[in-house]
């Protein structure tokens, strides 16, 4: 947490990702210009810029994939936690993929007429008469745009001044960008494609990235569902929280709830949005004492969702009882920042 506005900052962990992500970026792109340099040779050599054109495009193909499937993948296993709080890494670095791609396109088929290579873009190849035959390059030109827009107002500054729900709506503009994307595809390349693959790339990203939030759509609305005749919602056991960390728990009425273990025998009950970005509290954990969200660090404490002093983000809290050996949480939110009883477990076994 900062006190104030701050540069871009880099820890080891992010690092490490990202020298992992930029590696992979480039073995991919020498690999695909190797392995198409030799597929075609002769007299059907390609030019190095088309393959080069080819290799960036399909990197930032996989690479946006990559990036939708993460939310719904980070919740169905928390193995995937650590590329969730690098996303935004990864989506900097496809607009910038994309970004080299669209500039060798441009240069390469609109730069050598009269016409403004611009454009050239929106009215080449194909007419605005019928669907069918709308120019392809158009779709790609405006996901650029897209993409452009989600990566110069990743830094948090964005995030504060919007504020997390319209950061967040301005943000989920990447799935438009992806189907646009889908049908620049569909409508240039796949034309052209003479290998196959490249219909099973667009298929399988279609239906990975579908079937992940399909699935975990189901995960959530049945994992934790009860009926909203009771006031209390049954979370079960106790011993299923592992100690400083926490189970999020659907409410049933479009609200998620992170319940906290702690300090081995106590346990709290906050809302799951992070006041930041909407982080998932809920895949944190508890460290000095604090609630510590996994996205950026945003810190609460466990007794009445407030952030230590200088900082003033609060969350909702809820009441929780223990009734034999599960947990309860009460269905009505707290007002934000509100004090209320800690529970202690009494029957903990050690060891």
């Amino acid at each position: 947490m900062s006190a104030g506005y701050k540069t871009v900052g880099w820890n080891r962990n992010k690092k490490i990702y990202d020298a992992i992500m930029w590696i992979a970026i480039v073995a991919y792109i020498v690999m695909f210009m190797l392995v198409t340099g030799a597929a075609y040779a002769g007299d059907e050599a390609l030019s190095p810029i088309i393959v080069m054109m080819r290799a960036l495009s399909t990197c930032a193909f996989l690479m946006l994939t990559l990036l939708l499937c993460i939310g719904p993948a980070a919740r169905l296993n928390h193995r995937f936690l650590p590329l969730l709080y690098n996303r935004r890494h990864l989506g900097v670095s496809t607009f910038i993929i994309a970004l080299l791609h669209a500039f060798l396109a441009v240069f390469w088929y609109h730069s050598f007429g009269s016409v403004n290579p611009i454009e050239s873009v929106f009215t080449s190849g194909g007419s605005y008469d019928t669907v069918s035959d709308v120019p392809f390059q158009a779709f790609g030109a405006i996901a650029l745009v897209i993409l452009f827009l989600l990566a110069a107002t990743s830094h948090d500054y964005w995030n504060t001044n919007l504020g997390a729900p319209l950061w967040k709506a301005l943000h989920m503009l990447v799935y438009p960008a992806w189907i646009l994307i889908v049908l620049h595809v569909l409508g240039g390349a796949l034309q052209a494609d003479d290998t196959g693959l490249l219909p099973i790339l667009v298929v399988g990203s279609v239906a990975l990235v579908g079937g992940l939030h399909i699935v975990a759509a189901f995960r959530r609305s049945g994992a934790d569902m009860t009926s909203e005749s009771t006031d209390w919602v049954d979370a079960g056991p106790w011993r299923n929280i592992k100690n400083n960390r926490a189970i999020t728990i659907d409410m049933g009425n479009d609200e998620r709830v992170a319940l906290f273990r702690y300090d081995d025998t106590k346990l709290c009950a906050v809302a799951n949005a992070c006041q930041h970005q909407n982080g998932p509290l809920g895949d944190g954990c508890v460290k000095n004492g604090k609630i510590v969200c996994p996205w950026h660090g945003y810190e609460y404490r466990p007794e009445d969702g407030r952030s230590p002093p200088p900082f003033t983000e609060k969350i909702e809290t809820y009441n929780v009882k223990v009734e034999g050996d599960h947990v309860f949480v009460q269905r009505k939110a707290l007002p934000r920042g509100t004090e209320r009883p800690i529970i202690q477990i009494k029957d903990v076994t050690h060891g």
